[in-house]
């Protein structure tokens, strides 16, 4: 009996040191990712980045707008993570970029983001809000998670944007075994039989992958714009051969017919394009043919429309705003165009095309010029746009901040697990923001609340064993370098003087604990305005 109890107390003790070695990083944390950051020195690389600055100075000069002067890494460092990943940077990855020679250390972090396995699940998500909606879907056709599951594979794996695009439009097949046909079953009607909506597919297709709101003429010509009813009708034709049955999705026999209430007519409508007949191949079934032409590399709504969605995920706002509305008739702005005619010309290369954006001048302005007194530095992108944190934002930057090793893929399996479970209790509480991408409203009272009073923020900064107050206040024993610690797990950056003087006095305190005390610093940071925008 002793000798099972010793036994079974022996393998108790070592799961539990197993599990806090796990949960617990190393001292002196991971190496940093290995990175060839000579794509950022290629001759047409250098160029299209030069024309896009070139572009932007352009308009500043006509304006005559200052603009803001360049941020600092660690800003920078923090717009990526958030644009891309959804969640500041660790203290762990922040100790790695400044082990990094500094003329190397922004296209070493982009690169150290686009291996990590957040960049594809998170931007595979922000996608899928767009392409097939936030909500759960009719019951047995739909399985979200496996279609986002499926678009965070295809983006890790680095395959064409064009060729994912394609897939989603024209695949056949279970919506369980070929995920990327779930774009086609979301929108499958009840009262039809379990058949695709061909309107709301053909509104879906325009606004996420042209950013043309060409739904607009669904029921009459577009007010502002050329196109009429009858080109969303011919758009939404390339769906009436789409069908659902037993082996999923599949193309068979049939023409889309609508109910003319104007003429007391059912009449049938042949499939047409709107505009650029001549992409439009001759050959394939309905589906394969518009994919063809949505993104042939000679359409010109398809580049634009993806870079004016990578430009705003990385800013915070598109270039064109609303980001699905790129009317003929406005006029493209230079730098949206140079964009686009880099990204067709390379394949449609995602991460080539966030490289660029991110090299960009623009993007690695201050958010604040001091210098303009006209008020055009905003409007002009001479300055980097201050934008609130997204719900799932705020939930990423809590969670990470309050641990000092990043919070990965590579994480332990309990460590993951309850980063989940937290982040989505949170989104619930806070609130989702649903499919309305770059909704510019201000945040709420509510949520206020839910931060300053909230369980995620209260548990993510008491003292713990795994949590980084705990941590922080074990390895840095002397006051300033606890104080710079926290600043830069929280809001990465540095104190400045006056704030570093300040809370060092506060922990020289005597009637609280040190503990208590970084403890209250975390909620303060936490909770102040700048850790709730990206900036």
């Amino acid at each position: 009996m002793f000798l099972r109890d010793l036994l079974f107390g022996g393998l108790v003790l070592g799961a539990i040191l197993a599990l806090g070695a796990n949960l617990i990083p190393r001292r002196h944390g991971n190496p940093p990712t290995p990175s060839d950051t000579s794509v950022y020195k290629e001759a047409d690389f250098r160029l299209t980045v030069d024309k896009v600055n070139s572009a932007f100075r352009g308009t500043w000069s006509k304006d005559n707008v200052q603009p803001a002067i360049q941020a600092d890494d660690l800003t920078i460092a923090r717009r990526l993570a958030l644009g891309l990943m959804g969640t500041i940077p660790s203290l762990e990855e922040i100790r790695q970029l400044e082990s990094i020679p500094t003329e190397k250390r922004i296209s070493w972090w982009i690169d150290h983001i686009l291996q990590d396995r957040r960049y594809a699940d998170y931007v595979a998500e922000r996608y899928a809000r767009a392409f097939v909606g936030t909500e759960d879907g009719p019951f047995v056709f739909f399985r979200r998670r496996k279609f986002v599951n499926w678009l965070s594979e295809q983006i890790h794996q680095k395959t064409p944007y064009d060729r994912i695009v394609r897939e989603m439009i024209s695949t056949e097949g279970l919506w369980t075994d070929k995920p990327a046909t779930n774009f086609i079953t979301v929108t499958v009607q009840n009262d039809k039989k379990n058949q695709p909506d061909p309107i709301r597919l053909a509104g879906r297709v325009t606004r996420a992958f042209l950013g043309v709101r060409l739904d607009c003429a669904q029921c009459h010509d577009h007010p502002f714009a050329p196109w009429k009813q009858s080109d969303f009708e011919g758009f939404s034709a390339f769906f009436g051969q789409t069908h659902v049955g037993f082996r999923g999705v599949y193309d068979g026999p049939g023409e889309y017919t609508i109910d003319d209430k104007k003429k007391g007519i059912q009449r049938t409508v042949p499939p047409k394009v709107a505009f650029a007949n001549d992409l439009l191949p001759d050959e394939g079934s309905l589906r394969e043919r518009m994919s063809t032409w949505v993104t042939h590399k000679n359409n010109p709504f398809f580049a634009r429309a993806t870079v004016n969605r990578i430009w705003a995920l990385l800013c915070g706002q598109p270039l064109v705003a609303p980001v699905d509305n790129l009317e003929t008739e406005a006029p493209i702005p230079p730098a949206l165009q140079i964009l686009a005619d880099d990204f067709a010309n390379h394949d449609f290369d995602l991460a080539r095309l966030i490289r660029i954006i991110a090299s960009s001048e623009t993007f690695q302005k201050q958010s604040l010029s001091t210098l303009d007194s006209s008020g055009l530095a905003e409007k002009t992108w001479a300055q980097f746009p201050l934008t609130r944190l997204r719900p799932e934002q705020m939930a990423g930057s809590v969670l990470q901040a309050s641990s000092v090793a990043t919070i990965n893929a590579d994480s332990h399996v309990v460590t993951r697990l309850i980063r989940f479970g937290d982040q989505n209790d949170f989104i619930k509480r806070y609130g989702d923001s649903g499919e309305d991408e770059f909704d510019s409203r201000g945040g709420t009272i509510p949520q206020r609340l839910v931060m300053m009073n909230g369980k995620l923020v209260s548990e993510k900064t008491k003292e713990g064993p795994f949590t980084a107050t705990t941590r922080i206040n074990w390895l840095a024993n002397e006051d300033p370098r606890a104080v710079e610690t926290v600043f830069l797990a929280v809001l990465t950056r540095r104190p400045t003087a006056r704030e570093a003087a300040f809370f060092e006095e506060r922990l020289k305190e005597t009637d609280q604990r040190r503990g208590q005390q970084i403890q209250d610093l975390y909620w303060d940071l936490i909770n102040s305005t700048e850790f709730s925008w990206n900036h």
